[in-house]
């Protein structure tokens, strides 16, 4: 009778200590999943030139899912202020059309991060010209 009470004992210490070491197991694991960690914040600016004589039509802008449309800007150079974008938003988009006087004149887009220009795009002719950035956070 002894040896029976033991071994249910000593199955019964077994299955509390498998218990306790899934229960610690997990809150260490879930400790190390935080996702806030993974996304920083990180400072845009858009930025739209063309040489002399160059008309910018049109500039839209798209930070994650909010766009703006910007139509007949003056002067030959637009800049959008500076602003935070958390890199969780993905995606930016920057589009310009603009009408370009002679074969040597330019549209030129760039896209500046933390004070870095990281994409450009650049059409240069006569007449009207479409230049377009796409930038994700993500990588694939």
């Amino acid at each position: 009778m002894k040896q029976f009470y033991k071994s249910k004992s000593l199955l019964r210490l077994s299955f509390l200590f498998v218990l306790l070491f899934s229960v610690i197991t997990a809150v260490n694991s879930c400790k190390k999943d935080n996702d806030d960690e993974e996304f920083a914040d990180h400072v845009v600016q858009f930025e739209v030139k063309t040489t002399t004589g160059g008309v910018i039509k049109a500039i839209v802008t798209q930070v994650g899912t909010v766009k703006t449309d910007i139509f007949d800007p003056v002067g030959t150079t637009w800049m959008s202020g500076e602003f935070f974008v958390n890199s969780s938003q993905a995606q930016l988009n920057l589009d310009a059309k603009a009408d370009l006087p002679d074969a040597d004149s330019e549209l030129v887009i760039n896209l500046w991060i933390d004070g870095e220009i990281v994409r450009t795009d650049k059409k240069k002719g006569a007449g009207p010209m479409v230049a377009s950035i796409d930038y994700s956070f993500l990588e694939l």
